[in-house]
């Protein structure tokens, strides 16, 4: 089965992008085959470099848990519009478009968005 998870929030100040996250690792642990594609201000999640108070749940590790084991994809268009570099992405993360997103919701088996 493949599953396609979608996240729009930032990666700190709500909880959605860190739950679906927690959500695509623990189905990369079942063996299931996992896209995840961040658009809008979710771009900042693949951020490498991400530094937190001791204690806090720090996106990049997840990020990285699932470019492991799956594949992590990030909207272009949102990437240019917060001024957001390739240089500045997480080692494993893959800039792409609209017409990509499109493709993998039509071959994915399942469909989430946080």
């Amino acid at each position: 089965m493949s599953t396609l998870i979608i996240l729009n929030d930032p990666p700190y100040g709500t909880e959605r992008s860190y739950n679906g996250l927690r959500l695509a690792k623990s189905l990369l642990g079942k063996d299931e085959n996992v896209t995840l594609f961040l658009l809008a201000d979710a771009v900042f999640c693949a951020k490498a470099g991400q530094t937190v108070p001791q204690g806090f749940y720090n996106v990049e590790l997840m990020i990285n848990a699932v470019v492991r084991k799956g594949s992590v994809l990030l909207c272009g268009t949102c990437m240019d519009a917060r001024g957001l570099k390739e240089s500045e992405v997480i080692a494993g993360c893959k800039r792409s478009t609209l017409d990509e997103l499109t493709e993998n919701t039509l071959n994915a088996d399942k469909v989430l968005t946080f």
